[in-house]
């Protein structure tokens, strides 16, 4: 028997799962060991960077291939030429990886999710209308995707590459199987892990240059597939009926295949999955789902005074919750929140801060990207809180590949110790994607004092884990 696997944007078209996509490509035969920088797992030695262009390739042809139903337009184009790069490179790389010999999927279709019903097509014995997806159907072995209302929306919030990451991930599920590296019996959380990961074994390959249509930079086109793997994080993780996992453990994902190559992909399974949680919440308690801390001057000392514990220092600083200063002689004042070494004092401007946290997002967007919420801002006050601590211990506070990079890791310090059963204020599972997101989108919690910020959104992504992860030690001793 064959099992029918999905990709879910937030519309729930069918009794199915989904599966969607991740990010990046590869080196030569899967293997990155000797094109990455040692100090920086995700960028590429001599290849494509940060100022180079993103998106598809001026004056190239199109792909002579063809989807079922297609309309020849910008959308097909778009899925098409990914399609076509992503089995040229698993054409010359997948035996060098798995066994056997690599079989293209067996037939592309299209559809527009606002077609009227009479003129809807099936997929995956699913009628596609009002179907907003992109999948890979494991009965017959078929990729298809809504030129209509999905394309479209990533292309407008996240650039072309968000496409090119969608159908990367599609194409992952169908290598799983026919490479030995999931059954039809796997947790779909797995598989969805292991997609994941090849996605980003394909797109190092883009970024690094070698992909006909196609180019990554690893500044806004690196920052835009990340957030697209953000926006179909699962709001529960531990949910049985989802399997994508949060977005923290999707870019992690992602970053295995980018840097490692698919040798790592097949190393996921469910016991790798959990020693990567590492004890952090990736399930919602009864009645937290949505529960959220208003963010208020009393919430902000509570804060306050659990920052204090977990990383104290001799002369804490004072707290102005009436905004930030005017002026500081030694560092320029950030919104909404601001740390000024000269007075010891962190400014906050209430009103600002409560407004970063927004509400929790409609369960009916198909791409809720943007994860606002409680931490969104409460981890922003953390980290110039950090600046606090760095300061105390004589460390610069300038240079955001620098200062700004350690104060990112140190808030993950702080996060990790604000998810334990007995921290007040304790964190639930979203919170940690809300963490992500804002990092993604603006960085600030990655800030040094003076607000400066690396580019690279996945930087900042990576020094936050690293502080989740390994703890205050291994900050201080990667970002010096």
């Amino acid at each position: 028997m064959t099992t029918t696997r999905w990709v879910r944007w937030g519309v729930a078209a069918a009794a199915a799962m989904l599966t969607f996509s991740a990010l990046s490509a590869c080196a030569e035969a899967g293997s990155a060991q000797n094109a990455t920088s040692s100090d920086n797992p995700w960028q590429i030695a001599g290849a494509t960077t940060s100022t180079g262009p993103s998106g598809p390739r001026e004056g190239v042809p199109d792909s002579d291939r063809q989807a079922e139903n297609g309309d020849g337009g910008d959308m097909d184009r778009l899925a098409l030429n990914a399609v076509a790069d992503i089995e040229a490179f698993w054409s010359e790389n997948y035996s060098a990886n798995f066994p056997g010999e690599f079989r293209p999927v067996a037939k592309l279709i299209s559809w527009d999710a606002d077609a009227a019903e009479r003129d809807s097509v099936e997929f995956c014995t699913v009628s596609t209308h009002e179907l907003v997806n992109a999948a890979y159907c494991g009965e017959d072995e078929t990729i298809g995707w809504d030129r209509g209302v999905l394309l479209p929306e990533l292309v407008d919030r996240f650039g072309e590459m968000a496409v090119v990451m969608v159908l990367a991930h599609e194409y992952g599920h169908a290598l799983q199987i026919p490479a030995g590296i999931a059954t039809e019996d796997s947790p779909g959380l797995v598989t969805e892990q292991q997609a994941d990961c090849l996605a980003g074994v394909f797109l190092r390959h883009v970024a690094e240059g070698d992909s006909p249509h196609f180019d990554l930079n690893t500044s806004a086109g690196l920052n835009g597939v990340l957030g697209a793997t953000v926006a179909v994080r699962d709001r529960d993780p531990d949910d049985p009926e989802n399997v994508h996992g949060s977005a923290f453990e999707r870019v992690t994902a992602v970053q295995m295949g980018y840097t490692d190559g698919a040798g790592s992909c097949a190393e996921i399974d469910e016991q790798e999955i959990e020693q990567r949680r590492a004890g952090l919440p990736v399930t919602f308690d009864t009645g937290e789902e949505y529960m959220q801390l208003e963010v208020t001057e009393d919430a902000l000392g509570e804060m306050a005074a659990a920052l204090a514990d977990i990383l104290p220092v001799a002369d804490s600083p004072d707290y102005d919750y009436d905004g930030v200063p005017s002026s500081c002689s030694d560092a320029t004042p950030t919104e909404p929140v601001a740390y000024c070494p000269a007075t010891e004092v962190i400014g906050t401007d209430v009103d600002a801060l409560a407004e970063r946290a927004g509400g929790t997002g409609d369960e009916d967007e198909p791409l809720s990207a943007v994860v606002t919420g409680d931490y969104n801002a409460f981890v922003v006050f953390v980290s110039r809180y950090t600046l606090a601590y760095q300061n105390a211990q004589k460390l610069t506070l300038t240079g955001a590949d620098s200062a700004g990079l350690r104060t990112a890791c140190l808030s993950g310090v702080v996060t990790t110790a604000l998810s334990r059963v007995d921290s007040n204020p304790r964190l639930s599972a979203g919170d940690l994607d809300e963490a992500v997101s804002g990092l993604l989108a603006d960085g600030l919690a990655a800030a040094d004092v003076d607000g400066e910020v690396v580019p690279e959104g996945y930087l900042r992504l990576e020094a936050f884990r690293l502080g989740v992860l390994e703890g205050e030690s291994a900050c201080l001793n990667e970002y010096e």
